[in-house]
């Protein structure tokens, strides 16, 4: 069986989910159109998406096309959603993305084709709502070699002769010394193998409305598209790509198979464990139906196991990895209901299965619980959630920006067991300098104690370091254990454990934090704020006032590049910034400027350093800490 896993990719309201419901329609899956308009469509099932006519979380509808099984796969274009568009990357063969006819190549756009390129997956373009007043398809088609690929073509014979001849030198030849060998159905198999190794992009024209083009692109998915034949008999070896919750609360995991087979009752293995699968849904004719097994190449829904996106069922495949930004964004939920703040917590720690790059934290002192995001949107996103799944109904304190801290130097220090100062049975010593990532690294003998008090104070390190000196997360940080040392266990004469006289890993996780925040007192560290790339494209003669907008919100122009009657700036902006400009430019450049961003990194911030309300035991003060930790134990 040959499978297809295909993504629609598409900037906001550029009619992705409109072609997805075309195509399912044309594939005999469903009998009506359905509308984005009035929330009856196929793939965006939430009541928000119904609500507000955008894709926010990925969904799976399979149909056939020839010999050939296509997972579908529809993901969000709005780029508060990103995540969601990076999960789907992961397990897809093969892409089409969405043009509007009218708009053209769009801020997120061309993010995705970056992005797509970067990873090497093979893409179709299609121009959408040619139907539309102000469309403009040879527009269009330019600035897709312009802006996106010199490899576009549209499916002329002569443009395909051309594009063939200049990637392949082998082909020129060929085809000079023996024209009449090359067939169509040959052109096209020249063709597909270019596409599979992303260097030529069709582009079609038509509407998802009308219908008009798409028997085309269906030509064009079936036989350029690399459908695939998997190893059913390798083995078994998929990854989860999508987490969800059954009404009864049982994780289902939604798993792209690569290899081998799974059935029900199977134990799997997961990670240094395993799991055994309750129940298998695979997609086939547009919906998920039950089945006793999934083999390789198919999409499965598996229920039974104890997973988080991005787990590895078996052997770890082979597949791309995408690298969208990192949240910049954090807003504390509060509920309505004060005795509500139990049941938020619990549900809030849900929704980060679902989606693994929105992060936690929880103040047990002030009670408050933050949550990191990509954009506004995502609140609104997250309300309705709260509201519809878990009946809780909440509030958000205003956006800030999350910074990020890092190490200046060098430092050192050490607690040592049986001094006064020390309340602890257990000597901790620690060196802290700029490294790369977080690493933990030994200067004590292995064997000088338990590994499990090693191993307490390493897990205590990386949990220390998420608030560093301004409470802020420390990044790229070389940790050295120097000191080490403990009382062996101590028994009373009849045989009982003597907790006073021994020491525990409790000990050595209590007094870690001290040490490290001390250590990293002596070295020092700055502070730094997430920076944005951007491009800025805006008529020449509005360059004035854009310029003074982007001085006025720290930007950093680098290049500045005039071409007939439009200035395109690129350069650096605080991500903090980003939002502010977007609400300002319409009217700066009379609603022609059109900006794109994407997350370039972190530079120290300029002036006081900003600090972030802690949700440990503070263990920078040490009087506090001690208060707090003594008397807990």
């Amino acid at each position: 069986m040959k499978t297809l896993n295909l993504g629609i990719l598409a900037h906001v309201d550029a009619g992705k989910t409109s072609l997805t419901e075309r195509l399912l329609h044309t594939a005999g899956i469903i009998g009506e159109l359905g509308s984005v308009d009035d929330g009856s469509t196929q793939t965006d099932t939430l009541a928000l998406e119904r609500a507000r006519g955008i894709t926010i979380k990925a969904a799976v509808v399979s149909f056939a096309l020839g010999d050939v099984t296509v997972n579908l796969i529809d993901t969000p274009g709005h780029p508060d959603f990103i995540a969601e568009v990076e999960r789907a990357l992961g397990v897809l063969d093969g892409a089409v993305l969405v043009l509007s006819a009218v708009e053209g190549v769009q801020a997120q756009t061309r993010v995705l084709m970056r992005t797509l390129r970067r990873l090497g997956i093979p893409v179709l373009l299609f121009v959408n709502k040619l139907d539309r007043r102000g469309a403009d398809p040879e527009r269009v088609f330019r600035e897709i070699t312009e802006k996106l690929t010199p490899s576009a073509i549209t499916m002329d014979p002569d443009r395909v002769i051309d594009l063939l001849a200049t990637l392949d030198e082998d082909f020129l030849t060929g085809y000079l010394t023996e024209p009449d060998a090359f067939t169509p159905s040959r052109l096209r198999a020249e063709l597909a193998a270019k596409v599979a190794e992303g260097r030529a992009h069709p582009v079609y024209f038509g509407s998802a409305i009308t219908g008009a083009g798409i028997d085309a692109l269906r030509d064009g998915i079936e036989n350029l598209l690399p459908a695939k034949e998997a190893d059913v008999h390798a083995p078994l070896s998929g990854t989860v790509f999508k987490v969800e919750r059954a009404p009864g609360g049982e994780k289902i995991a939604y798993v792209r198979l690569f290899s081998g087979s799974v059935a029900v009752r199977d134990k799997v293995p997961l990670g240094d464990g395993e799991g055994k699968v309750t129940a298998i849904s695979v997609f086939d004719n547009g919906s998920a139906v039950p089945s006793a097994s999934a083999e390789a190449g198919r999409i499965a829904k598996i229920s039974g196991l104890d997973v988080r996106i991005g787990d590895v069922l078996g052997a770890r495949p082979r597949m791309r990895e995408a690298r969208f930004s990192p949240p910049t964004l954090e807003t504390v939920v509060s509920p309505v209901r004060p005795a509500d703040r139990g049941p938020l917590h619990q549900a809030l720690t849900r929704l980060t299965e679902q989606d693994p790059l929105i992060g936690l934290r929880h103040d047990e002192v002030r009670q408050e619980t933050s949550v990191s995001l990509y954009g506004e949107v995502q609140k609104e996103v997250i309300q309705a959630t709260l509201a519809d799944e878990y009946g809780i109904d909440v509030t958000f304190s205003e956006t800030t920006t999350i910074c990020v801290e890092r190490v200046d130097g060098t430092g050192s220090a050490a607690e040592l067991i049986g001094t006064a100062s020390n309340p602890f049975l257990a000597t901790v010593g620690l060196r802290v300098e700029p490294g790369s990532g977080i690493s933990f690294r030994l200067e004590v003998e292995l064997g000088s104690m338990p590994y499990s008090f090693i191993k307490a104070v390493e897990d205590t390190v990386k949990e220390t370091l998420r608030e560093g000196i301004h409470g802020w997360e420390v990044r790229d940080c070389a940790v050295t254990m120097t000191h080490s040392g403990y009382y062996a266990r101590q028994s009373h004469a009849h045989g009982t454990f003597d907790k006073s006289m021994s020491s525990t890993a409790g000990d050595f996780r209590d007094l870690t934090p001290l040490v490290l925040m001390a250590a990293l007192r002596e070295a020092g560290t700055t502070v730094h704020e997430p920076l944005h790339r951007f491009t800025l494209q805006t008529p020449a003669d509005t360059l004035g006032p854009v310029t003074a907008l982007l001085a006025r919100a720290r930007a950093v122009p680098r290049t500045t590049l005039t071409k007939g009657g439009t200035a395109e700036l690129e350069g650096e902006i605080p991500a903090a910034k980003t939002h502010e400009v977007h609400q300002l430019l319409p009217s700066a450049t009379r609603g022609e400027g059109a900006l794109e961003t994407s997350f370039h990194g972190y530079r120290p911030v300029r002036g006081p350093a900003p600090s972030r309300s802690r949700t440990d035991h503070n263990p920078s003060d040490r009087k506090e800490y001690l208060l707090r930790v003594l008397r807990r134990v």
